[in-house]
């Protein structure tokens, strides 16, 4: 589509013609053009998704994407957090307000280093929540969770380019740079992220608007965790209701899961994240509500795809 509008596709070889099409954000014809592929895309990792997994997922669901190296600092453990958070909170409603839930699979992918015990960790609560959800008949679609094994970048060419939304959110300051971000966004997604890495000169480019961004700031993470130590920490209440489901076995032996809440609760939450938790939770609520328009969600990916020009520098 991209070429045909470009007439050709030196854009491979100079990214910033990209910005050409942008011209293009309010043609209709165009828009719904994208909108056929983006799905085209969304229906062939349902595809992989059913014959590796076996679990069905809903092609028109927000695909919420998270694929990277699985690290304590890249922070998938607030991730499966927030689903669960998510889970708990359409177990807790009525008929009539699932009706408005914005239906989400949720996609993890990634390797952990072969002695990284807390990345193992997280990669069995992701496996062992999806047990859980994928299988519970008052969720139904508005809820999966997918992890793909053995991810590399044969699966990257499926999963990127079926991407509505995907995570970069690791704790401020931590990321000297991260570039699957800037392949999301190349592919059509939008970015969930905190103010790390490329986040931040992606915002730069393609504007505040077409980012949603959460979590403090990396000015205040030294001093936050001089806080957990030496001046109290208290639990985010929400994280709190997420933890007392995981003690209370609901996702398997809570003692497989102790180390990792305990980090959390008891041994100064290094990578912040009971503080950005809330902060995360809102953004998601923001995520469901500009999918819901999908004329707006179409332009701000058109949008954001035309301004990703610098980083073939």
């Amino acid at each position: 589509l991209i070429a045909e509008k470009l007439g050709g596709y030196d854009f491979l070889k100079d990214l910033t013609l990209l910005d050409k099409i942008e011209v293009f954000v309010d043609d209709k014809a165009f828009r719904e053009e994208w909108a056929v592929i983006k799905r085209e895309n969304k229906l062939r990792l349902a595809r992989h998704i059913k014959a590796t997994t076996g679990y069905d997922v809903n092609p028109n669901a927000l695909f919420d994407v998270q694929v990277k190296r699985i690290h304590e600092y890249k922070r998938q453990q607030l991730n499966i957090f927030g689903v669960i958070h998510r889970y708990l909170s359409i177990k807790a409603m009525s008929a009539e307000e699932k009706k408005k839930v914005v239906p989400r699979v949720s996609i993890f992918g990634g390797k952990a280093a072969p002695g990284y015990w807390m990345a193992k960790t997280i990669i069995h609560l992701i496996n062992n929540v999806a047990d859980v959800v994928n299988k519970d008949p008052e969720v139904g679609d508005l809820l999966k969770v997918i992890f793909i094994a053995d991810y590399n970048v044969s699966k990257a060419e499926i999963i990127c380019p079926a991407s509505d939304i995907s995570e970069h959110i690791s704790t401020a300051g931590t990321e000297g740079s991260g570039t699957s971000n800037m392949k999301f966004v190349l592919n059509g997604g939008l970015i969930i992220g905190t103010c790390d890495g490329a986040n931040i000169e992606i915002t730069r480019e393609i504007g505040e608007q077409n980012i949603f961004l959460f979590g403090n700031l990396a000015e205040d993470v030294e001093d936050l965790r001089h806080r957990h130590f030496y001046g109290g920490f208290k639990l985010d209440p929400q994280l709190e209701r997420v933890f007392d489901a995981i003690k209370d076995n609901l996702f398997g032996d809570k003692t497989d899961f102790s180390a990792l809440t305990s980090s959390i609760e008891e041994h100064g939450d290094y990578y912040i994240v009971s503080d950005d938790f809330n902060s995360y939770i809102t953004t998601h609520e923001m995520v469901d509500e500009a999918f819901q328009n999908q004329e707006e969600w179409l332009a701000k990916s058109i949008t954001s795809v035309a301004r990703m020009g610098f980083f073939s520098m």
